[in-house]
């Protein structure tokens, strides 16, 4: 199960991540949060900008992710978790920042109230959730010999994902779209995705100890407790 537990390659990843993240969410920043601010983009040229921002990512977790030691590994679905979670983490507290930043002006919900922070939260965890799990599934693929086709589905997901976590600054309800796309991945991602990161002899024994687990839960719960006995002594 090295690819789960290689912590040392873990934490690189997840450094990776805080750095390109940082970057590209001065590019969304820059291009634009503040083009969409000053009305120089429609919602279409935005989107595009957003693709190509999302091509950029995939295009820098394939590069990572698909090295030769990290694929003999294995350890490209986890080692894609915690690049996913850097950027992720990165882009949300750059939005983050926009939003408690009441000197802008921008959005009738700027500035440190109830609404903002409770924004924040959400921003965060959408942010590090729809990062991780796409850049996960582009490890899993990697590991299937299939690249090109992960390249574009993660470009446009992470696109779509920019844009709604972008117009949540004005209209919080927006980031609310991004919820079912995350909680139908979670599922295949702890079922199927993560997991792919081990060995055929590491997955008989997570199944073995899986179903062990079960058997002593169901065995514990249907146990016929004894009853305390009375006694003078």
């Amino acid at each position: 199960m090295t690819g789960f537990y290689d912590l040392s390659g873990a934490v690189k990843h997840l450094v990776y991540g805080l750095v390109s993240g940082m970057l590209l969410a001065i590019c969304v920043d820059r291009i634009i949060l503040s083009s969409v601010i000053l009305a120089y983009l429609n919602i279409v040229t935005a989107s595009m900008f957003a693709i190509l921002i999302g091509a950029a990512e995939a295009a820098f977790a394939m590069f990572l992710l698909a090295r030769p030691r990290v694929v003999s590994l294995r350890a490209s679905p986890p080692f894609g978790w915690a690049l996913g979670l850097g950027i992720g983490s990165m882009q949300a507290s750059y939005l983050i920042y926009r939003l408690f930043d009441e000197q802008l002006q921008y959005s009738e919900y700027s500035g440190i109230n109830a609404i903002s922070v409770t924004m924040a939260f959400i921003i965060a965890l959408v942010s590090c959730l729809g990062h991780a799990l796409p850049t996960s599934w582009q490890g899993a693929r990697i590991l299937e010999s299939s690249r090109v086709r992960p390249f574009f589905i993660s470009a446009a997901v992470r696109g779509a994902l920019t844009m709604c976590l972008v117009l949540a600054l004005f209209m919080p309800l927006m980031v609310l779209l991004t919820v079912p796309a995350i909680a139908l991945a979670w599922g295949p991602a702890q079922t199927s995705w993560l997991p792919s990161g081990m060995t055929p002899a590491a997955k008989q024994a997570f199944r073995r100890t899986t179903r062990q687990s079960q058997r002593n839960k169901r065995a514990s719960a249907e146990r016929i407790r004894g009853q305390a006995l009375d006694s003078e002594e």
